[in-house]
């Protein structure tokens, strides 16, 4: 390991070390008016009214159970259970990959004020960052942008031009992973996009899974798939069917889209992700493998 691995090894290792506080929860919802819409929606009222962890009174056999129980629940379903255990203190998490687009809609549909973020790297395709502002007046909401503690220069000081050609691994820790693991200090639930159908890797997530987040204190986080039944087809027949903005590169043979010095184009017979890290034994970009997931086993 060289000197320069040696030192962005330490800047994870620091990030990684860094706590943040956490944000209470809204006292009350009411009814609220979704913006863009004429008609006034009831939003169902959050269970939990304070900033401590809800979640450690689910467990690996409790996250089991509702797994099971959701198979056969629609997305908003999932949605609204999520916002009423955990209020704002679930948020939804998007690449503004097809499924992220169609989640938002079905929660902004059900009157649900789940808060958005992405993961803004820093190496986005202009395409991207011109959608999200499209996306937030689409939807009528603010979404959250997280940014690497580096830019892409100083990340070249340390670790030398391009980091992604030569170490993807350590790039994708640097501008993604740290970055989402300090957004989930602030979370006991993290919604995501992931669908079965997308790739092998993918083929066998619940629809809700608990994570260990934090060893030492004994954390752990629900993680809420609601999308992964869903197919490609019928994610884009909802996205033509709603006139959701989605990013146009997608018509450009693109079916994933990253960043974009790891992002190709692909054909239609591929798998879902291929076209990303082209040339390097890599399939995910480290977030949703970070954390080590809790199973309930059954003998």
């Amino acid at each position: 390991m060289n000197t320069a691995d040696i030192i962005a090894g330490q800047v994870c290792e620091t990030a990684l070390a860094q706590s943040r506080a956490t944000t209470p929860l809204p006292a009350s919802t009411g009814l609220k008016t979704v913006p863009g819409r004429e008609s006034t929606v009831a939003v169902p009222a959050p269970l939990t009214t304070g900033s401590g962890n809800s979640v450690a009174k689910l467990t690996a056999a409790d996250v089991r159970l509702l797994d099971q129980e959701f198979q056969n629940k629609k997305t908003e379903e999932i949605l609204t259970w999520a916002w009423q255990r955990f209020g704002a203190r679930a948020a939804i998490g998007t690449s503004f990959q097809g499924a992220g687009l169609v989640m938002i809609h079905l929660a902004r549909e059900s009157g649900l004020p789940l808060p958005v973020f992405t993961l803004d790297t820093g190496l986005l395709f202009p395409e991207t960052l011109a959608l999200k502002q499209r996306l937030e007046d689409f939807y009528g909401v603010r979404i959250e942008s997280l940014e690497p503690d580096l830019t892409v220069d100083q990340q070249a000081d340390i670790n030398g031009p391009e980091l992604w050609k030569k170490n993807p691994d350590l790039c994708c820790t640097i501008r993604k992973v740290l970055p989402l693991r300090d957004k989930l200090y602030d979370l006991d639930c993290w919604i995501t996009g992931l669908r079965r159908q997308q790739s092998d890797t993918r083929a066998g997530i619940g629809i809700i899974e608990l994570y260990a987040f934090d060893e030492t204190s004994g954390r752990d986080i629900v993680k809420l798939n609601p999308m992964a039944n869903w197919s490609r087809d019928a994610v884009w027949a909802y996205i033509r069917q709603q006139g959701i903005p989605y990013n146009p590169l997608h018509d450009q043979g693109y079916r994933s889209i990253g960043c974009q010095p790891c992002t190709g184009q692909s054909s239609n017979g591929a798998n879902e992700r291929a076209g990303r890290w082209t040339g390097f034994n890599k399939v995910e970009c480290g977030i949703h493998t970070f954390m080590p997931k809790k199973v309930d086993f059954q003998i």
